[in-house]
């Protein structure tokens, strides 16, 4: 899918779910669409009805941020979505370049993350593929590191049986999944082995194809993962994301337990086992 295409789904996608009521535009008679029309989204952000018919359409030539910010307004957009507008409209208007494979680790990097003995720590790239992690992390998540190849998280969750039992809360997961490939995908359109991976889980869970349909994006910065550990049992762990400044396709990411909680203790029991 060219990303023109990918503009024009975004954009009917974002366009279908705003009411004129939500959009506080008066609504009269039978209409034809579930969300705004086109002339409505084009008055909500002042712009002619041609122009931003041009842009459904995926002719994001020479459209400015200024237009781009009055739509984001307009269609209500959320941090993500907006940022997920400009990345999509700015690669339409770019030439094709090749990125970092995003797949290779610092050795700094690397020693900060064994360092951090006591939280189970990983770094990851936009594809969710797991490029080290700790020795409490290969703990914690042992089932995802024991499959063959690259450990991909969107693919443990969507294509492995144990992803429901290890993580009850294994849906939003996956959805959550699905909004980072997606917010990534519009980052770097032409990242062939995200497009490879998009196409392979599409193929093969139709769960996955039908939440990709939804166009949802997001950032992960934070979160509270629940777990059914073969080990230790259930515990629950609060995770940080943070940016590696000096690899910005890399992501670090950190959890804890509450302090005196029963999670807390499993976690210690996990790292005693994994130190043995």
């Amino acid at each position: 899918m060219s990303v023109g295409d990918e503009i024009r789904d975004f954009l009917l996608a974002r366009r279908a779910r705003i009411t004129p009521e939500r959009a506080g535009l008066s609504s009269h008679g039978e209409r034809r669409v579930t969300g705004l029309r086109r002339e409505e989204v084009a008055q909500l952000a002042g712009v002619s009805t041609e122009y931003y018919a041009r842009l459904e359409r995926g002719g994001a030539r020479g459209v400015s941020d200024t237009v781009l910010a009055a739509l984001a307004r307009a269609l209500q957009l959320d941090e993500a979505e907006r940022g997920h507008l400009f990345d999509l409209v700015h690669a339409a208007n770019a030439k094709p370049r090749r990125r970092r494979s995003g797949s290779e680790l610092r050795p700094a990097t690397l020693r900060l993350l064994d360092a951090m003995a006591t939280a189970p720590a990983y770094v990851w790239n936009g594809r969710l593929d797991v490029i080290e992690a700790n020795a409490l992390g290969r703990a914690l998540f042992a089932p995802m590191f024991d499959t063959p190849g690259v450990v991909n998280q969107a693919r443990f969750l969507f294509l492995d049986p144990r992803a429901k039992d290890f993580f009850p809360d294994r849906t939003d997961l996956a959805h959550d999944a699905v909004t980072v490939l997606r917010t990534e995908a519009g980052r770097d359109p032409y990242d062939e082995p995200l497009a490879d991976l998009v196409q392979d889980l599409s193929g093969r869970s139709p769960e996955f194809r039908a939440m990709w349909a939804a166009h949802d994006v997001g950032y992960r910065r934070s979160g509270v993962k629940r777990f059914r550990h073969p080990v230790v049992g259930p515990l629950t762990v609060t995770f940080e994301s943070l940016a590696i400044v000096t690899d910005p396709d890399l992501r670090l990411t950190a959890g804890t337990a509450e302090p005196g909680s029963p999670s807390e203790q499993a976690l210690r029991l996990l790292d005693s086992w994994t130190a043995t």
